[in-house]
């Protein structure tokens, strides 16, 4: 038992209270003796403690609804139920509103210490227990790596969406991350079940209404036995229904039958079943395009795109290839174990130039290549299969009000050398030729986290 525990005892006898301080005192306990509810709570409330024991009848309240406020202000809290009236009944409710214990008066002191004793280890287990669940559990969007501003506000909108059930329609070039902010919204969720994807691309028209719906056995020939499909399997968790643009007609009116009433009847079954999920769509296409063609629903677009998402592709977004150019290669360099490898100055220049038509799959893969095929120690523009970059004009602009030109020339060189130089801020402000302080200055003023 670590020294100075903290504990509320909550009594209206003085004897027992002054006893209880005594004998707690020498394990090492600080005991803080209250002899109201009223009292004991507003302690609890201000100053919290490890512990809490109360006895059942008190003179402004019953413990039973003492123990029931600690839980609401605390719901970690351990709490001792003492009492010189105890019934089986009591007990039991104690321990069913989670109570640690239930002692009856008079209490042998030694069975006191032992209770306490256990009650405060099983408070530093659950702890401890959590504690490690939070460092085993990444950050939401821990997977996205990005310093573009247009990718951070998304990331934020991510965050907010979140804790609704709001579906959520994900737009944007193939290869963009859109199955990563998914997996990031559902991380980001108090939702218990699984992350669940399916491509609706990537499975035969006559095979996909089996697989996101499920069948019973006998329903067609090879159904061998009753298999949920990749709705029910996502049941209290997200389902991505990716490239949405894809599903077939009369499967679209299927999924709108089940959006609105959150039920699912499996091939071959004659009852539904009720199904909790929350939906999450993608596409490359242009949905109201396909509208316009009849080859997708209109009632079902709107009912898919409560949230609508659009995410930019690489060669939008400043500083960021180079960025995931340096974090491909840190991961893939462990996996080789060739942890010396680094990019040479041509190949971030090679990689800040290439438009990444596939985008940061393209540039995942280009990555990997390099590193398992490249012979030195810096990767070059030929290692990732680029031609060597030449020197480019920065070109006229458009708009010649000198002081939007100037920030947006400062933010796009910040973001360049900050990508260039892996996030060092010290190499950074030395490529752009200005002290650190300097730099720290202008990134505060071009809101650059």
């Amino acid at each position: 038992m670590p020294q100075r525990a903290e504990i509320i005892l909550v009594d209206d006898e003085e004897a027992l209270c002054t006893a209880a301080e005594k004998i707690l005192a020498k394990e090492g306990y600080r005991v803080t003796s209250l002899n109201t509810a009223a009292d004991g709570l507003a302690k609890f409330e201000r100053a919290g403690a490890d512990l809490l024991i109360t006895d059942l009848m008190l003179p402004d309240l019953e413990g039973i609804q003492v123990l029931k406020r600690a839980k609401e202000i605390r719901p970690t809290v351990e709490v001792i139920v003492i009492t010189g009236h105890g019934t089986v009944e009591k007990a039991v409710e104690a321990m069913r509103l989670g109570a640690y214990d239930f002692l009856a008066k008079p209490f042998d002191p030694d069975v006191l210490q032992l209770t306490i004793a256990r009650a405060y280890r099983l408070a530093e287990l659950q702890a401890e227990n959590r504690r490690l669940r939070a460092l085993q559990q990444p950050d939401a969007l821990g997977q996205l790596i990005t310093r573009d501003p247009e990718m951070m506000r998304i990331a934020r909108t991510i965050d907010r969406v979140a804790a609704s059930n709001a579906t959520v329609m994900l737009l944007g070039e193939s290869g963009t991350g859109k199955e990563v902010l998914a997996q990031g919204l559902h991380a980001a969720s108090k939702r218990s079940g699984r992350f669940v994807a399916i491509n609706c691309a990537a499975i035969p028209e006559n095979l996909l209404e089996s697989e996101l719906f499920g069948y019973e056995r006998g329903a067609f020939t090879g159904a061998a036995k009753t298999t949920p499909g990749k709705i029910e399997t996502a049941h209290e968790g997200t389902l991505m229904l990716d490239e949405i643009g894809d599903l077939p007609l009369a499967l679209q009116a299927k999924l709108l039958r089940f959006l609105e009433q959150r039920t699912i009847e499996r091939l071959g079954a004659r009852s539904e079943i009720a199904v909790d999920v929350r939906v999450v769509c993608a596409t490359h296409q242009d949905l109201k395009s396909l509208i316009a063609q009849g080859r997708f629903r209109e009632d079902l677009y709107y009912r898919l795109a409560e949230i609508v998402v659009t995410i930019p592709p690489l060669r939008q977004r400043v500083g960021d290839a180079v960025l995931l150019a340096h974090a491909f290669l840190r991961r893939f360099a462990q996996e080789q174990r060739r942890s010396g490898l680094a990019l040479s100055d041509d190949a971030l220049r090679a990689i800040e130039q290439h438009p990444w038509p596939g985008n940061v799959r393209e540039l995942l893969n280009a990555i990997k290549r390099a590193v398992i095929m490249c012979e030195g120690e810096r990767l070059t523009p030929d290692d990732i299969g680029l031609p060597t970059p030449a020197e480019t004009n920065p070109g006229e602009r458009s708009d010649i009000d000198l002081r939007t030109v100037r920030e947006s020339a400062e933010r796009q060189a910040i973001l360049a050398a900050l990508a260039r130089s892996n996030e060092n801020i010290v190499k950074a402000a030395e490529m752009l030729g200005i002290s650190r302080p300097t730099l720290y200055d202008l990134m505060r003023r071009l809101a650059i986290r």
